[in-house]
């Protein structure tokens, strides 16, 4: 539990950066999906670390979830939201109306009811039917994300942060069903799950924050990184609450949630308001 919540403390802060870089990255031709945006925002500093931060997350979430439940280390990133909302507050001074600030605090008992009920992780090793259609999705992810430039603006983002989410997903997922890092896991089709979601989730995601509303998005992204994968983690790979506990983990997990939602607008913390020109001299 506490490498989920240390995940969600690297992601939370990368989000910030990253997101700042994207805004101030040079914008492309298309209202799509846009795979040079990568390369352009990697310009920048904050960019880089962000990734960095990124890459210390994924190791964190890896660990936990060797360990716990995947919809508890799912409601966990969700609550990564709040981590940003609080981070803004600090470095980009946004402020919090106290409606959110009680959304942070909401997350927080979400996160202690899903840690006061989860079980062990569940001894599931998913199926080769699992394996290929977890393969099969993140392809879908990408396609998802190729046709979203046609949509109407006020749907793009939703459809673009809800198969970034989908995408992160399957990195979650795929994780429970790779076995340690043998040459034999070359031939695992979740592998290359992983692979595909992660890189299609960075880039749908990194175009959703440019060029479309930041709430939105980012509600998409909470739902599709948390409803999917907890159900496939209950279903196929066995996972389970605390003896009698199964009502408070529901509980829990639909609290984080619920509060993450009502931070949504943090998926993007707003660039530092620009200093006000001097009054023209008489």
């Amino acid at each position: 539990m506490v490498c989920a919540l240390g995940a969600a403390v690297c992601f939370g802060t990368a989000s910030v950066l990253q997101a700042m870089a994207a805004r101030a990255a040079e914008p492309g031709t298309g209202s799509g999906v846009d795979p040079a945006l990568l390369l352009r925002a990697a310009r920048q500093w904050r960019y880089l670390v962000g990734l960095c931060l990124d890459g210390a997350g994924f190791v964190l979430q890896i660990i936990a979830l060797r360990h716990i439940p995947i919809y508890t280390v799912a409601a966990a990133l969700a609550a990564s939201l709040a981590v940003t909302a609080v981070v803004a507050t600090r470095l980009l001074r946004v402020p919090l109306s106290r409606a959110e600030w009680a959304a942070v605090g909401v997350v927080c008992a979400g996160l202690l009811m899903l840690g006061l009920a989860s079980g062990e992780e569940g001894t599931g090793t998913g199926s080769l039917a699992l394996e290929l259609g977890l393969l099969a999705v993140s392809g879908l992810v990408l396609l998802v994300g190729a046709a979203a430039g046609r949509l109407p603006e006020r749907w793009r983002a939703l459809v673009l942060g809800l198969a970034a989410g989908t995408g992160f997903g399957v990195v979650e997922v795929a994780v429970r069903l790779i076995d340690g890092f043998s040459p034999a896991e070359l031939r695992n089709p979740a592998l290359y799950a992983l692979l595909v979601g992660g890189g299609a989730a960075f880039l749908l995601l990194t175009s959703a924050l440019q060029r479309g509303s930041v709430t939105a998005a980012t509600a998409g992204m909470v739902l599709g990184e948390t409803v999917g994968p907890a159900v496939v983690g209950v279903v196929w790979l066995g996972d389970r609450t605390r003896e009698g506990l199964a009502w408070l983990a529901v509980a829990g997990f639909a609290v984080a949630v619920a509060g993450a939602l009502c931070l949504a607008r943090f998926g993007e913390a707003p660039p530092p308001a620009a200093p006000a020109e001097p009054a023209p001299a008489p």
